[in-house]
């Protein structure tokens, strides 16, 4: 299926784009990072059909736009704002998406889920409280980026709840992989100087966005890999 073919293309291509990062080729980044979500639209675009997957196509596309936006954030701060909104976007439409998967259970353990949901609020506070003395005017941004990405990984928490194994755990990890490549993110450019920053920041996201993807396939019945 063609679909599989440009999921291996995928991974292929993030091993060399993550080994040149590593290594300290980030110059190299404008020309090789714009390449790599689209091969995830395509392998999606090239799925059977299934009632969600316009939702996963538009997720990608404004995470792809705000790859794009990001490469000149060190340019002007404006380049980092619309960033920022792009992903907000994107974070939407995964908590959309993932509200609107086939449940496999008609009821969760609420003990479960409180407790998931008490750990992403402290990750948030926490997060916030770390960060709030050195963001200046983009408080109010981060504030609302932050809250948008926690409520996207309790939506997640919510699924790994209900919906069906693997793909349950595929999709929340992917989740969880973002919240921490955008944390990585966040503290390397507003709190301290991260070592490998660059590395670490690109792995997590590209994790993530691949297990988003291949967890979502399979809820719904989709070969991807």
């Amino acid at each position: 299926m063609k679909n599989i073919v440009f999921f291996k293309i995928y991974t292929a291509y993030c091993f060399i784009y993550l080994l040149l990062l590593y290594l300290g080729y980030e110059s190299l980044d404008c020309y090789l990072k714009p390449a790599l979500i689209p091969l995830l639209i395509l392998g999606v675009y090239f799925s059977k059909r299934f009632p969600t997957q316009n939702l996963l196509l538009t997720a990608l596309l404004f995470s792809w736009i705000g790859d794009v936006i990001l490469l000149f954030s060190d340019i002007a701060e404006i380049y980092f704002i619309l960033g920022l909104v792009s992903f907000l976007i994107s974070h939407i439409l995964y908590c959309v998406l993932f509200n609107r998967q086939t449940k496999e259970k008609f009821k969760r353990n609420s003990i479960t889920f409180i407790f998931g949901s008490i750990l992403i609020a402290v990750y948030l506070i926490g997060m916030l409280s770390v960060l709030l003395p050195s963001l200046g005017d983009l408080k109010i941004p981060v504030i609302v980026y932050a809250s948008v990405i926690s409520i996207m990984l309790l939506f997640a928490y919510n699924g790994l709840l209900i919906w069906k194994t693997p793909a349950n755990q595929l999709v929340f990890f992917g989740a969880l992989f973002f919240v921490i490549s955008d944390s990585i993110l966040a503290l390397n450019k507003f709190y301290m100087p991260l070592k490998k920053s660059s590395f670490i920041i690109m792995l997590t996201y590209l994790v993530a966005q691949y297990l988003i993807v291949i967890g979502i396939l399979r809820l719904n019945g989709k070969k991807a890999e």
